[in-house]
Parts: C-alpha cells; structure tokens; sequence
C-alpha cells in the first residue's frame, strides 16, 4: 500500500465514526465493551511494532528515556487542564458544551498523528501499522462525542475537524522527520510510546470503568490485542 494512501486511513475511519453516531447510540455497557476492544489493539500497536522498533533502531537509551519521561509528563499536565475544564463545565450546567473533553480530544489527536507521521518517517510497517491501531480508536471517537450539546449532525462536523487535525499532523510529522536521524525519530517515538500509554490507561480504561462492568469485557481487552497482533503475523509472512 502506498505511504500517502495508508495516511489517509485514520482520516477517513475518522469521519465514519461521526457518521456512525447518527445512527447507533450505543449502551454504556457496548461503549465499555468497545473501549477494552480499543485499548487491547493501541497495546498490541506499541507491543507488537512500536517498542520492537525502538530496540532495532539502536538508539542511544538516554534519548529514549528522557523523551519518554518529558512524554509522561506533558501528558499529565494536560489531564490536569482538562479536568480544570471540565470543573468549569460542571458548574455551567449539564447541557454545557464540554470544552475540556473537546480541548483534549483535539490534543489527543494532533499527538496521535503526528506519532503516525513519525511511524511513516521511520521506514518499514511501523506508520501503517500504528495508521491502523489508531483507526480503531478514532472510528468509535464520534461515539464519545455523543451529549446533550453534541449530536446529530454536529458530530459529524467535529469527527471532520478531527480527521483534518489527524491528516494534517500526519503529514506535517512525515514531512518534518524525513531525513531525520535515527535519535530525532526514535525521541519521537518514545515520547508516543507515553502518549498511547496514557490513552490506554488514562481514558479508555476510565472510561470503561465508569460503569458496573461484566467479567466479560476483559475478554475484549484481549480480543483487540489478538486481532492486531494475528493481522500483523500474517502479514509478515
């Protein structure tokens, strides 16, 4: 598959998932479910290709440590801001617009595509296979959009904004790291490695433990790690 064609993957999955919204609204119970799917595959993205990459690039372990850590830490102060905002929210009243979650929607996504423009950058199946991963996760974004203030068609002008943010920082990635050295793309890397960390852990899990959960949505978790991880095998034969 052509880079260029592989990076309007998450784009157009994207956009879909705005579409979807209007017309399923679906339980809490199939979001939880839907999340642990999500996470299983972002954590078969980073097992699988991901870290393997890092460790064949050979970069120096300084690099990676510290552009891991300054990863974790950006990404905690972002939850920080964003609960300051949605505090603010909570006090306007339930049919406020959420400006917090969008706020880190949009950061979430910009992260997540430059991270794929560096994937492509990298060489190899590294950018189409986090293109994939994280398609999955931005199918069903338009879903966690769904409130009182947004629905119906707003959602999908937002899913549309965010498959422009996506692309856009996809390319601007692929474009900035072309060329770079193997430390510059590995860094970035690294510091993707925090961000898709904190995705799993920090929001799709909490989510998907808002509710009262059956023993059965750890078989999802495992269900999207094993799908991902059986499409990457096969490919590589």
């Amino acid at each position: 598959m052509s880079p260029w064609l592989a990076m309007l993957i998450p784009a157009v999955v994207a956009s879909l998932g705005g579409v979807l919204a209007i017309f399923w609204n679906p339980s809490h119970h199939a979001r939880s479910l839907i999340q642990h799917f999500a996470a299983g595959v972002v954590l078969a993205a980073l097992a699988v290709e991901v870290l393997p990459e890092l460790g064949r690039e050979h970069a120096p372990a300084w690099v990676l440590i510290s552009a891991f850590t300054i990863g974790g830490i950006l990404m905690y102060i972002m939850k920080l801001w964003s609960i300051r905002l949605e505090e603010k929210t909570e006090h306007l009243g339930d049919n406020a617009f959420n400006y917090g979650l969008i706020a880190a929607t949009f950061i979430d996504v910009a992260v997540d595509g430059f991270i794929i423009g560096a994937g492509f950058a990298a060489g190899g199946s590294t950018g189409l296979i986090l293109a994939l991963g994280l398609s999955v996760e931005l199918l069903f974004l338009g879903l966690s959009l769904v409130s009182e203030t947004i629905k119906g068609w707003r959602v999908v002008i937002m899913t549309l904004l965010l498959a422009g943010v996506v692309l856009s920082c996809t390319l601007l990635g692929n474009y900035l790291l072309a060329g770079a050295s193997t430390s510059v793309i590995s860094a970035i890397l690294a510091f993707g490695v925090a961000a898709l960390l904190y995705l799993v852990t920090d929001e799709l899990l909490v989510e998907a433990h808002v509710i009262e959960e059956k023993p059965s949505s750890t078989l999802w978790l495992f269900a999207g790690f094993l799908v991902f991880w059986s499409i990457q095998l096969f490919s590589g034969e």
